[in-house]
């Protein structure tokens, strides 16, 4: 067998300015973290401080909300809690490319559906409210009023729904 020679002991030395480098570095984020946590200590301080000002007052819950508050907010749950993609969907599943839709007015509480528009003739209107007839979600379809424009060639049109979700 032959001997081995190993030196353990660098012979070769790294460059010395990385280690200034990495140094200055570790220094400087050392820096700004120390002012970062001074500076929410103080903020912490400043807003003690204020929070002390206000008194007991400040720390008392919430007055209780009046029945109004309470009325407004079920109406809010409830409306946003009504099945609204579907009677979208059924608006959206009768779509033409000869009818214009201008307005869509749901009365949740009624369970209807107003809708106004514009339509290249009346048998697109016609059509219109014949697709919508057989639309899911959607009852009672019917055109309630329609207005040939004759400056426009157009004819304006209502139509009225039973909107099926919008029940209460």
């Amino acid at each position: 067998m032959q001997r081995l020679d190993l030196d353990f002991v660098a012979a070769k030395r790294a460059s010395a300015w990385v280690g200034r480098v990495l140094l200055a570095v570790a220094v400087g984020v050392s820096f700004d973290m120390t002012f970062s946590c001074w500076k929410a200590n103080q903020d912490v301080k400043k807003f003690e401080s204020q929070l002390a000002k206000l008194g007991p007052r400040a720390l008392q819950a919430a007055k209780p909300a009046s029945a109004e508050e309470l009325a407004a907010a079920r109406d809010t749950v409830q409306r946003l809690s009504l099945p609204w993609a579907k009677l979208f969907g059924a608006i959206e599943s009768a779509a033409s490319d000869q009818v214009a839709l201008l307005a869509i007015e749901p009365d949740p509480r009624a369970g209807t559906v107003k809708i106004t528009g514009d339509s290249k003739d009346y048998l697109a209107a016609l059509t219109y409210v014949l697709n919508l007839s057989k639309a899911e979600g959607l009852s009672a379809v019917q055109l309630v009023r329609h207005e040939t424009k004759q400056n426009e060639g157009t004819v304006a049109f209502t139509i009225s729904a039973s909107w099926m979700g919008g029940r209460s």
